[in-house]
């Protein structure tokens, strides 16, 4: 009788285990076909057309070559366009975060009507598309615009130029992505303690002892979070340095836009594309390995 009622139960078991199993797949199935068809289709497409040979009117004539490759990575222009691409982005990361960390601390140390108040207005500006942000810009930043007119009421003899160079397209871009850094910030601050912070300045520690070694810590996921959002974002940014740089700052995006549209060369605009894509890979591997580290 115990036999039978093991067997009963060993069968039950595995029932619900497939169940279960069949549940999952089900549960699973919808955002793998939404990443199948949204993902991973298009970027074996975008890799199949960077293999396409072209004709000089942009043509593609359906042969297959490894051409756009070869010049890509024989090419200085494009390695130089690279380490441009990337040391612009984390020029960007940076200043982003500097400038997004006492926002976000603050943010996230206020309570009631206060705090919603504040959190309404770091999400305010992704209400306006980065077009209509960076006109703004060019409104603030150019030689008869406000910062200018400013400097000039103060004597100034010749204009600053702030744009259509590299210093614009970093004003621009930081402060168009500071809504994603904030946000991402004030995810990772849910680590935070004030008991802890209380304890360490009942023992003698000074302010700034504190946030050295107690916030600043705690925070490092919430900071590599949103270093990873902005980085990524001010990679694939093409509108923003294309009307701020003047077609003065080249950069991945910039480049992949030109030769997508200007000269119909879709397969070295292909190419770019995926060496953007391999840029964000090694980016995720690198956050990746910093978060299990400090987990």
């Amino acid at each position: 009788m115990s036999a039978t009622a093991g067997a009963a139960a060993g069968a039950g078991y595995a029932a619900d285990q497939q169940s279960g199993g069949g549940l999952v797949i089900a549960l699973l199935l919808p955002i793998a076909l939404v990443n199948l068809v949204g993902f991973l289709l298009p970027v074996v497409n975008l890799a199949l057309i960077s293999l396409q040979e072209v004709q000089a009117s942009g043509a593609m004539t359906g042969g297959w070559s490894t051409a756009k490759w070869v010049s890509v990575v024989t090419d200085d222009f494009y390695w130089e366009l690279l380490w441009n691409t990337i040391r612009t982005s984390l020029g960007i990361t940076l200043a982003t975060l500097l400038v997004s960390y006492p926002i976000a601390l603050y943010l996230h140390r206020s309570s009631g009507l206060w705090r919603s108040v504040l959190l309404v207005m770091v999400i305010s500006p992704l209400l306006l598309s980065a077009v209509v942000r960076t006109y703004g810009w060019i409104a603030i930043l150019s030689d008869q615009g406000v910062v200018n007119s400013v400097l000039k009421a103060f004597g100034a003899a010749e204009p600053w130029r702030l744009m259509f160079n590299l210093t614009g397209v970093t004003i621009g871009l930081t402060e168009i992505l500071m809504p994603y850094m904030i946000l991402a910030l004030v995810a990772g601050f849910g680590r935070l303690d004030p008991r802890a912070e209380e304890a360490a300045a009942t023992l003698g520690a000074s302010p700034f002892r504190v946030f050295r070694r107690i916030v600043l810590p705690l925070s490092v996921p919430g900071i590599a979070l949103g270093s990873l959002l902005t980085f990524v974002l001010a990679v694939s940014s093409f509108i923003t340095p294309k009307l701020l740089g003047g077609g003065r700052v080249f950069l991945l995006a910039t480049e992949v836009y030109d030769q997508a549209i200007v000269t119909l060369d879709w397969p070295l605009a292909a190419t770019l594309s995926m060496i953007v894509l391999v840029v964000f890979g090694i980016a995720i591997a690198v956050y990746g390995r910093l978060v299990r580290s400090i987990g």
